[in-house]
C-alpha cells in the first residue's frame, strides 16, 4: 500500500523548482497558477535567494506548486492514504480531490499571508530538538515557555517560541537531547502566535466547497483518517495553531498497511523520518526529475489495496 506525501515549510532551498520546470507543459501550469494567487512562482522556485524564499508569504504557496507539480509528472497513481506535514495538508488536500489546485494554492497563499503578519507581531522561530525522550523534552519545553509545535516521531521533535525562549533552550538542552538545530522558518508556527491567523483562513475557507476525499486523508492533528471533505478545510484552518502530529500520522500509515512512501518535492525531511520510524516501508523522495522513474518503480510495486 503506497502512501504519497508532502513536507513543510523549511525544505525549500534555492531554485529547486528549476528542472521541474523543463518538464513538458510544467512552465505553463506555474505561470497559471502565479497569476492565479498574484505571485511570481516561476522567479521565487528558481532565482529568489535563501533568504527572499524563506518568507512565510512566499514559502507556503511555493512549496504547494512544487508537490503539486511532482505530483503530476508521476502520471495517474492511486495511492492508498496522502497526507501532508504542516503546509503539505494543502497539497495533500488537493492529491485526494478535497480541493483542486488553484483552490488549494488560493487557500495556501492567504495562510501565508496572514502568518506572515502573526509572525511580525512578535519576533519567534522553531528548532529541532534531535533524540531524547519524548516526555522528557515535552515537560522541559513547557518549562521553558516554549511549544512542542511539531512532533514528528523517530526522536525529534520541534520546539516554538520566542526568540528569547530559544536561546534558552540552546544554552539549557533537555537531557539526552544531542543537537537543537534553528530552522528555515519566520514564526512560531502551530502555536498560540498564530492564533490572529486562523480568523482570517476561516474567512477565506466559507469561500470554499469541497469535496469529500476521494483517498484515504490523514490529519496532522491527531493522526486520524477524515472523511469528509469540510472537516478537512476545518482541520487545515485550526491546525494553523495546533501543534502537528507526525508521529501519530506515522501509526495511522502503519496501521493501515504501508508498504512504499514516496515524498513528493521538495522531499527528503518525511522519508528521511519514515526511514527511522517506519521499518521495512520503502521510500523515495522527489528532490529533482532524476527521482521519478524511481518512484514510478515504487509505484507499479506497491499498487494501492
Amino acid at each position: 500500500m503506497l502512501v504519497l506525501v508532502a513536507p513543510g515549510q523549511g525544505a525549500q532551498t534555492p531554485g529547486f523548482l528549476t528542472p521541474w520546470l523543463e518538464l513538458p507543459g510544467a512552465a505553463d501550469r506555474i505561470a497559471a497558477w502565479s497569476e492565479a494567487i498574484g505571485l511570481d512562482l516561476t522567479h521565487y522556485g528558481t532565482k529568489a535567494d535563501a533568504d527572499e524564499i524563506r518568507d512565510t508569504a512566499v514559502a507556503q504557496p511555493l512549496l504547494v506548486a512544487a508537490g503539486l507539480l511532482s505530483a503530476a509528472a508521476l502520471g495517474e497513481i492511486s495511492p492508498g492514504v496522502v497526507a501532508g506535514h504542516s503546509v503539505g495538508e494543502f497539497t495533500a488536500a488537493a492529491f485526494a480531490g478535497v480541493l483542486d489546485d488553484t483552490a488549494a494554492l488560493r487557500l495556501v497563499r492567504t495562510r501565508g499571508l496572514a502568518m506572515a503578519e502573526a509572525a511580525a507581531i512578535t519576533p519567534t522561530g522553531m528548532s529541532a530538538l534531535l533524540g531524547g525522550d519524548p516526555e522528557t523534552t515535552v515537560a522541559h519545553l513547557e518549562k521553558l515557555g516554549l511549544t512542542p509545535a511539531n512532533v514528528n516521531g523517530a526522536g525529534q521533535i520541534v520546539a516554538a517560541g520566542t526568540m528569547e525562549q530559544l536561546a534558552a533552550l540552546e544554552a539549557d538542552k533537555p537531557e539526552g537531547v544531542r543537537r537543537v538545530v534553528a530552522l528555515k522558518v519566520a514564526g512560531a508556527f502551530h502555536t498560540h502566535h498564530m492564533a490572529p491567523a486562523v480568523a482570517k483562513l476561516e474567512e477565506a475557507a466559507k469561500e470554499l466547497s469541497p469535496a469529500a476525499p476521494a483517498t484515504r486523508y490523514v490529519s496532522n492533528k491527531d493522526g486520524q483518517v477524515v472523511t469528509d471533505g469540510a472537516e478537512v478545510v476545518s482541520r487545515l484552518v485550526g491546525q494553523v495553531a495546533n501543534p502537528v502530529r507526525w508521529d501519530l500520522c506515522m501509526e495511522t500509515f502503519q496501521a493501515l498497511g504501508a508498504t512504499a512512501l514516496i515524498e513528493v518535492c521538495p522531499g527528503g525531511t518525511l522519508t528521511g523520518i519514515a526511514k527511522r520510524a517506519l521499518p521495512g516501508v520503502a521510500t523515495v523522495a522527489l528532490k529533482t526529475p532524476d527521482d521519478l522513474d524511481a518512484a514510478r518503480t515504487l509505484i507499479a510495486e506497491h499498487a494501492a489495496v
